[in-house]
C-alpha cells in the first residue's frame, strides 16, 4: 500500500540529475509510481543530458532542466548564487507536493534533497547512506550487494509503497522517426545484409574504447559479416565519428557506412536503433537506448564501473572487456592506457555481434 502521506500527492518531482542512459534506468521505477498514483502528475528534475528522455516517456507530464554543480565532473560549471537561487525558486513557484530523488549507489542523494528542502517540497524520498537529518522526510536504506541500477530505482519507490509494474525501460521515439529510419535502413542495405549502428564517442574518456581499433572494426564488421554500418555520435563527436570513419575507408572498408553523426536528437536515434540488427556501442547513452528498443548490443564495457550494476537491461547483449586489477576504478580519464578496453580485438567484436545476429534470428523464427 502506498505510504499515506503520499496518496493525496498530486505534484510529484522526480529527481534525475545525470546522464541519458542513468535516466532511462530509472524509468521502470517512474512507470511504477504512474500506475500506482495514476491521478498525480509527474515532472523530471533532469540535467541537460537526461532531459531528452521526458518527451519520450508518456509517464512524464513534464521536465525541469537543471544542471546541478555536484553533477559537474569536469568542474566546468561556474559558481553562481543567482542562478541557484534563480532554480529554487523555480521549483517553489511550481508547489510539488513530493520529491523521489534517484541515484546511484556512489551518488549522495543529499544535494537534490537539500535543494528539495529550500524549494519548500514537503515530501522528499531517498536513498542515503549518510544521515540526512530534515533534508529527506523518508529515508531509504538500499539493499546491499550488487543490485542492477533498474532494480536500485524500484527498491527506492517500493520504500513508499510503490509495488513494481513491468520493469522494462520507457523510450517511446516519434512515430515520424520511425517511419522514416524504416525507410532509410531499408533503402540503405542490400538484401541479406545486417544492418548495424556503430557509436564510437563516450562523454566519459576512460569508457571510450580508441578510436583507431573502433576503425578496425568497423573494417571487420563490413568484411566478415556484410554489415552495412550506420555510424552516430553528437554534434560535438561528429569529428571524431568522420575520423574513424575516414580511417576505416583507408583500412580497406567497402564503403564506410552512412555518417549520422549529428544529424539526430534521441528520438530519431532511438527510432534508427530500433530499425538496425544490433549495435555496437561504448558503456553510454546509446547502450541503454539499444535496451530500450530491444536491439541487441555488443557493448565495449570498460570496468570503471561495475558491470553488474550497468549492463545492458532486458535485451540480449555481449560486454567486451578484459579483467585489469584496477577494475571498478570509477575513473573519469583511464591513468592505465585502457587495458581493459584496447586488448579487446576487432576479431572479437566479430563474435560477439555475429552472435547476436544469430540469436535474434533465432529468436524470430521461434516468434
Amino acid at each position: 500500500m502506498v505510504d499515506p502521506r503520499w496518496q493525496d500527492a498530486r505534484r510529484i518531482l522526480v529527481v534525475r540529475l545525470d546522464n541519458l542512459g542513468d535516466v532511462l534506468l530509472a524509468t521502470p521505477a517512474i512507470h511504477s509510481v504512474r500506475r500506482a498514483l495514476p491521478e498525480a502528475s509527474l515532472t523530471l528534475l533532469a540535467g541537460p543530458a537526461g532531459a531528452p528522455v521526458a518527451e519520450l516517456n508518456p509517464d512524464l507530464d513534464g521536465v525541469v532542466v537543471y544542471r546541478a554543480a555536484w553533477m559537474d565532473p569536469e568542474r566546468a560549471l561556474p559558481r553562481d548564487p543567482v542562478r541557484e537561487q534563480a532554480a529554487i525558486a523555480d521549483l517553489k513557484r511550481r508547489q510539488f507536493d513530493g520529491a523521489i530523488i534517484f541515484t546511484s549507489y556512489h551518488q549522495s542523494s543529499l544535494p537534490a534533497a537539500y535543494l528539495c528542502y529550500l524549494a519548500d517540497v514537503p515530501l522528499r524520498h531517498a536513498a542515503s547512506l549518510d544521515g540526512p537529518g530534515s533534508l529527506l522526510t523518508t529515508r531509504h536504506r538500499p539493499s546491499e550487494g550488487v543490485v542492477h541500477e533498474v532494480e536500485r530505482g524500484l527498491d527506492l519507490v517500493s520504500g513508499l509503497g510503490v509495488p513494481a509494474a513491468e520493469d522494462d525501460l520507457v523510450l517511446r521515439p516519434r512515430l515520424e522517426d520511425v517511419q522514416a529510419m524504416e525507410k532509410l535502413v531499408a533503402r540503405a542495405r542490400p538484401s541479406g545484409r545486417p544492418a548495424l549502428v556503430l557509436h564510437p564517442g563516450c562523454s566519459q574518456p576512460a569508457r571510450t574504447y580508441p578510436p583507431d581499433l573502433f576503425a578496425r572494426a568497423a573494417v571487420a564488421l563490413e568484411d566478415e559479416l556484410g554489415a552495412r554500418i550506420f555510424w552516430t555520435g553528437s554534434a560535438s563527436e561528429s569529428l571524431l565519428v568522420t575520423e574513424i570513419q575516414q580511417a576505416a575507408r583507408l583500412a580497406g572498408a567497402l564503403d564506410g557506412g552512412i555518417n549520422l553523426a549529428g544529424q539526430t536528437d534521441l528520438s530519431s536515434l532511438a527510432a534508427l536503433i530500433g530499425a538496425v540488427d544490433a549495435v555496437v556501442t561504448n558503456n553510454t547513452g546509446p547502450m541503454h537506448v539499444a535496451a530500450a528498443m530491444k536491439t541487441p548490443v555488443a557493448a565495449l564495457f570498460a570496468l570503471t564501473n561495475p558491470p553488474e550494476e550497468w549492463h545492458p537491461w532486458k535485451v540480449p547483449y555481449r560486454l567486451l572487456n578484459h579483467d585489469v586489477s584496477c577494475r571498478v576504478c570509477y575513473q573519469r580519464v583511464c591513468p592505465h592506457g585502457h587495458e581493459c578496453l584496447r586488448l579487446v580485438t576487432a576479431d572479437e567484436i566479430v563474435a560477439a555481434t555475429a552472435g547476436l545476429l544469430t540469436e535474434r534470428a533465432a529468436g524470430r523464427r521461434a516468434a
